[in-house]
């Protein structure tokens, strides 16, 4: 059974999101429009749930953004949580982000160690007074005429820390309305032979911000895991438009 939320996004099953499962680890690619935890207003569907609905067990190790797609870590006993979250903080979690940013931006081991402070009700900002320390690593994967597609390794782990450090380097990630990224529309990119009814509204490629959690990988129990997600379709559709009209 699919599950639906308001703006009718369907959801597929989550046995289908699963990439990897042994005895201790669950490893989705998380679609995007679905929380990874319950909200403190709770009701809404998020992974957590559905995951406790496929094993009773189950414990999200670490969050992604409600728009955000891609690799998440989920763990089947309480051991395996333990030893995720002490990795986790000890940061031996090596994760590799891909987003699409507005603009063309050469980033060759661009190192953004701006403090961030979490503000609360979803905020945050850069301070570097009250801020709790935050490093992120920025490479340019692919160049395109008006957009870049990077890869963003994050060292620390702070809310928004992705989105907010590449604002700071007018980079913002396209769809990103919260830092001032402004939504892809094929008008935009294919300037000739687009037309649009006069009573037709034009949506974006997509409808959300481009930042996909492509792989991750760790240690555990003296083993080496590295698990990596394919982009979501609105992801790859808009690389490909990018691809063809803006190359």
């Amino acid at each position: 059974m699919e599950i639906k939320e308001q703006n009718q996004f369907k959801f597929p099953k989550f046995q289908d999101l699963i990439i990897h499962e042994d005895d201790n680890l669950i490893v989705i690619n998380k679609p995007p429009f679905i929380a990874s935890l319950d909200a403190r207003e709770g009701g809404e569907v998020n992974i957590l749930r559905l995951a406790k609905k496929y094993h009773p067990d189950a414990q999200v190790c670490h969050r992604l953004d409600k728009d955000t797609s891609g690799v998440l870590l989920i763990a089947k006993n309480p051991e395996t949580y333990r030893s995720m979250s002490i990795e986790f903080e000890k940061r031996r979690v090596n994760k590799i982000y891909h987003a699409i940013i507005g603009g063309t931006h050469v980033f060759e081991n661009l190192t953004v160690d701006l403090p961030i402070l979490n503000q609360g009700n979803k905020s945050v900002s850069i301070d570097r007074y009250n801020g709790k320390p935050s490093e992120t690593i920025f490479n340019s994967i692919r160049f395109y005429k008006n957009f870049t597609l990077v890869e963003c390794k994050p060292i620390t782990g702070r809310m928004h820390q992705i989105r907010i450090h590449l604002a700071t380097q007018h980079a913002a990630i396209v769809g990103d309305l919260m830092y001032k990224g402004k939504p892809v529309y094929l008008s935009q990119i294919k300037k000739r032979g687009y037309t649009l009814s006069k009573d037709q509204e034009e949506q974006p490629i997509m409808k959300r911000f481009a930042l996909h959690s492509k792989s991750v990988s760790f240690k555990l129990n003296d083993k080496e895991y590295s698990f990596e997600a394919e982009y979501p379709k609105d992801f790859a559709t808009l690389l490909k438009q990018l691809e063809k009209f803006d190359a």
